[in-house]
């Protein structure tokens, strides 16, 4: 829109100034906007460089950065494409954030007082398929030939484009479901049970519980609901050899060795030591003595060769484009890429063929990705399937239904924000031949 760059054209405060909390947004937002480090991160360095922000205003911040990502599209037509961040910061704020135009006296100027008022006259009618639905073009093009129409396009990014709820999980070695929601209840902490997961409960609002005695005692964890689903679909047992293969920081790693009751030796692969050293205390605090954090230089690392089929149950919750994850990860959907997609293709299967070499005979093996896009699932998955005849398909639907997990998804899991109130995961499961 004509007029955006001369309204964002202040470059900031005067040296002898404090920032206001708009500067501080519009810095962590011009940051973001390169995309080229997640969200979150550049966010949490912001906040640590700047110690004096109290919590109402890195609150402000966040939520103002990740829900401008999320409606980007429309904050563009709106501003320009070649807005600045600071146009783009006023573009939201008088659109979407709820602000009227005396609110923006404290923080203006006249002259851009005069562009948010063309701002909010603006209309927003019509549009691409892309830009109704908050993506990337090369996306909504995608999704589209997965799900042959607009409306239903429209019906998942409208899901994508709204925050995440707060759910955790119960560490029943510790409590019991009903005691935790009871005791939160009784706190004030609003909770109900979560779709689908057993020990999930669905938190009202955002509360802190990294200090929570909850947490503090490992009885609760922070785990969406529908990446629990992954943990049943592996049903490790007690006494069990049992592997994740990319654990991450562990989130499901600790699901497992709740599920083997701290029995058995679960593994925890990942090439981030980083990562694992996260996993260490975490799991002390869940109390589990069965996990064995282990660091690999990548899925051909020589001292996988001593595993090699000795697990009966192998988690591969492969690295991707997290896109199922767009309600909680907005920038997502803006540094991915086609290629990027295809590069994690390639990786996701050379993984999965590497860690099925762990799986024992009569073993279960489950490749698991919060991507919504057929290139890192189903094509996936369907390769391994025809390069490994020894590897037979069960149907997830099934094994849910003996853990009285009632879905329907049939032999591969699917899960959608707007048809299962989780994030967006995939997964599909096989046994090895006895023989």
């Amino acid at each position: 829109m004509k007029g955006a760059r001369k309204a964002g054209g202040r470059r900031g405060a005067r040296h002898d100034a404090p920032l206001d909390v708009l500067q501080h947004t519009t810095i962590v937002l011009g940051e973001v906007l390169r995309f080229a480090a997640p969200a979150d991160a550049l966010l949490s360095r912001h906040f640590r460089e700047h110690r004096q922000l109290g919590a109402r205003d890195r609150a402000f911040i966040a939520e103002t950065v990740f829900d401008l990502l999320r409606r980007l599209r429309s904050v563009r037509r709106l501003a320009g494409d070649d807005a600045s961040p600071r146009a783009l910061l006023l573009a939201w704020l008088a659109r979407f954030g709820g602000w009227n135009l005396q609110r923006f006296e404290a923080h203006t100027r006249s002259i851009e007082r005069e562009w948010i008022a063309q701002v909010k006259a603006a209309s927003l009618d019509g549009g691409t398929l892309a830009e109704r639905a908050e993506l990337p073009d090369w996306l909504s093009e995608t999704l589209l030939a997965q799900w042959g129409s607009e409306e239903a396009v429209l019906q998942l990014a409208r899901a994508l484009n709204c925050p995440a709820p707060l759910d955790v999980r119960v560490n029943t070695l510790h409590a019991d479901v009903a005691a935790v929601a009871a005791q939160l209840r009784a706190e004030g902490i609003g909770c109900e049970p979560a779709p689908l997961a057993p020990q999930a409960l669905r938190l009202e609002g955002k509360p802190a519980l990294q200090k929570h005695p909850l947490f503090l005692a490992g009885k609760i964890e922070v785990q969406d609901a529908g990446s629990q689903l992954l943990g049943h679909l592996l049903s490790a047992q007690r006494g069990e050899a049992v592997c994740d293969f990319c654990a991450g920081a562990g989130g499901k790693t600790l699901h497992l060795g709740a599920m083997m009751r701290s029995t058995g030796r679960l593994y925890a692969f990942d090439i981030s030591e980083r990562r694992l050293e996260k996993l260490r205390p975490r799991a002390a605090r869940a109390g589990l003595s069965n996990v064995h954090p282990m660091l690999i230089a990548h899925e051909r690392d020589a001292r996988l060769k001593r595993l090699a089929g000795k697990m009966a149950r192998v988690l591969v919750d492969a690295p991707c484009s997290g896109l199922g994850t767009l309600r909680r990860n907005p920038d997502l959907k803006w540094r991915q890429t086609p290629e990027s997609v295809a590069r994690l293709s390639a990786t996701q299967g050379d993984i999965l063929a590497a860690a099925a070499k762990l799986v024992a005979p009569g073993g279960r093996l489950v490749y698991a990705t919060c991507s919504l896009l057929v290139q890192e699932n189903d094509a996936v998955a369907d390769a391994f399937a025809a390069a490994h005849p020894e590897f037979v398909p069960l149907n997830a639907q099934e094994i849910l239904a003996r853990q009285d997990i009632a879905l329907t998804c049939g032999e591969r899991l699917r899960l959608l924000p707007h048809e299962h109130g989780t994030d967006g995961f995939f997964a599909a499961v096989w046994e090895r031949k006895k023989t």
